[in-house]
């Protein structure tokens, strides 16, 4: 018998027909309601990829990959909208995009907390890298006075209460950021013989300081150095 007449050969050839017809009308159309999922950049580099198990899914549950949280202000947190302080970070932004006010603030406290440290101690080798030279030079000085008066402080940081930036300066690249910090402390200085000549060791003392730390933004060197220090009332009029 011929084979293009064969009933089981028309059967399958109908079969076919209807199941691509099917495929098609499946695969080669779209409703506009179909679920999208967005290809992570990362992906195609290779640098990322994201697990579909843990990617984030919007309300309408969209599986999304990609989308990067969107960005704070720089001065959120730390300086009010549009005020002068707020503007001068967002310069700083400009110049360098990593720059980032409230990890500069947790870094001062930490800093504030060493140099004090340090000084009370005469540690000068602690002292060296946080300080700008002409500050140095003048804590050096302290130090080495006390110790020629044949003097010996005890000192005990027990915590920083407060630690706010006050004013935003650039000259060129270099930025300048003032901190107002107020902590507890216990100290006491002692004479030769060991007589307390001032504070107490019993007694918690509030210190109260405005300190300024200086960088070139364009520096590879991430650092900040401290470059004054000043009064509070002063620094606050």
């Amino acid at each position: 018998m011929n084979q293009v007449f064969d009933p089981i050969n028309l059967v399958l050839l109908v079969v076919a027909i209807i199941v691509a017809w099917r495929l098609w009308s499946v695969l080669g159309t779209r409703t506009g309601h179909e679920k999208r999922i967005d290809i992570p950049l990362g992906g195609l580099s290779g640098e990322r990829s994201t697990d579909s198990a843990s990617a984030p899914a919007a309300e309408d549950g969209e599986v999304r990959y990609g989308l990067p949280e969107e960005e704070k202000p720089v001065w959120e947190g730390v300086a009010e909208e549009n005020s002068l302080l707020a503007r001068m970070l967002e310069r700083m932004k400009e110049i360098a995009p990593e720059f980032d006010a409230r990890h500069f603030l947790e870094g001062a406290k930490v800093a504030y907390e060493m140099i004090v440290t340090a000084f009370a101690r005469g540690d000068t080798k602690t002292l060296k890298p946080l300080l700008a030279p002409d500050v140095y030079a003048e804590f050096e000085k302290a130090i080495e006075e006390r110790r020629r008066q044949g003097l010996e402080q005890e000192f005990e940081f027990v915590g920083l209460d407060e630690a706010k930036l006050l004013r935003a300066a650039l000259n060129g690249k270099v930025a300048r950021l003032t901190v107002r910090f107020v902590s507890r402390v216990i100290t006491v200085t002692r004479d030769a013989d060991g007589n307390v000549i001032s504070g107490s060791p019993d007694k918690l003392a509030t210190v109260k300081d405005v300190w300024t730390f200086e960088r070139d933004l364009t520096s590879r060197d991430p650092n900040w150095r401290l470059v004054s220090t000043e009064a509070p009332a002063q620094a606050e009029k």
